[in-house]
């Protein structure tokens, strides 16, 4: 009886000592970082791999790993543990785009990390305040010269016959909450000939293809926090109707590996609290316009602030 208690308690204490060892080497695996392939997806990136890394963690960065479709098939099939990501993307995740909590910035935000939870184990940490919606920008030229400041302004300007080309990513172009959202909600219809579609999503490339006017492109799809927008000498036209969701971008993480680094929550909390519209716009513009790296942009921020040491 002895033997086998001892053998059941000796077996128990290895389990034990096994399950310590498994942890410690979990514990111990880099964290993947990625991010979207736009400039804003790289700048988001190497800021969560340089919170993580001045705290202790390593990590891998993927940091420009490919669409919103390339990032959320990675995260939900465990290639990629956390990447930033923006609220109203969940009405597209989750086949949702008619509820509108997605254009209350808290309702949404609130409602996409109980989707994501509940379906896929995915944790929404907090997020900025800033929202990167889906815009269309013109030529300043285009804008003053036919009075062009909304959607709906471009909608009457397209019905009279107006020269218009439109760069953009085969994603924006595409997916029902995007062009073809404003298409339906401001009545009108872009026809093959006027779009030029681009690979990834940067919006870097549609807004300088618009800037050069390159094969006749005179309007580009942009983002709410675009820096180069005025820079280029383009105006962003106002969306009156509220078609867009509120994108505020959020770090989003596998439980699993929250579970492994709890203090990851609390690292990024006050860093993407700090990044309102205008201090992204800002530090876009740093890549896109002056053309500094991403990862230097993204230290200099975080030591400015007193972020990370």
């Amino acid at each position: 009886m002895a033997l086998i208690f001892h053998q059941g308690r000796l077996l128990g204490l290895a389990a034990i000592m096994l399950g310590m060892t498994l942890g410690a080497q979990a514990a111990d695996q880099p964290v993947r970082v990625g991010s979207k392939i736009d400039t804003e997806g790289s700048l988001l990136g190497n800021i969560i791999v340089q919170v993580l890394e001045s705290h202790g963690v390593k990590t891998i960065n993927k940091s420009q790993l490919g669409t919103t479709q390339v990032l959320r098939g990675a995260i939900t099939s465990g290639e990629i543990d956390i990447y930033p990501e923006y609220t109203g993307n969940g009405a597209f995740f989750f086949n949702d785009d008619k509820d509108p909590a997605w254009k209350d910035a808290n309702a949404g935000y609130q409602k996409v990390k109980k989707l994501d939870y509940d379906k896929n184990h995915i944790v929404w940490l907090d997020p900025s305040p800033a929202n990167n919606t889906w815009t269309i920008a013109i030529r300043e030229d285009l804008a003053k010269g036919q009075h062009i400041d909304s959607l709906s302004d471009l909608s009457r300007y397209l019905k009279s016959g107006g020269k218009f080309k439109l760069a953009a990513s085969a994603e924006f172009i595409e997916r029902p909450d995007a062009l073809p959202a404003f298409e339906k909600t401001y009545d009108f219809k872009l026809q093959q000939d006027q779009l030029l579609s681009l690979a990834g999503g940067d919006t870097a490339v549609t807004l300088k293809a618009a800037a050069e006017q390159t094969s006749g492109v005179n309007a580009a799809m942009a983002y709410g926090t675009d820096g180069p927008v005025a820079a280029l000498g383009l105006h962003t036209l106002a969306d009156p109707d509220g078609v867009q969701p509120i994108y505020a971008p959020t770090p989003i993480i596998r439980e699993s590996v929250l579970k492994q680094h709890p203090d990851i929550a609390q690292w990024l909390k006050p860093v993407f609290a700090s990044l309102d519209t205008q201090t992204l716009q800002k530090l876009n513009a740093s890549i896109a316009v002056e053309g500094q790296n991403a990862s230097k942009v993204a230290a200099d921020y975080l030591k400015q602030k007193g972020l990370i040491k």
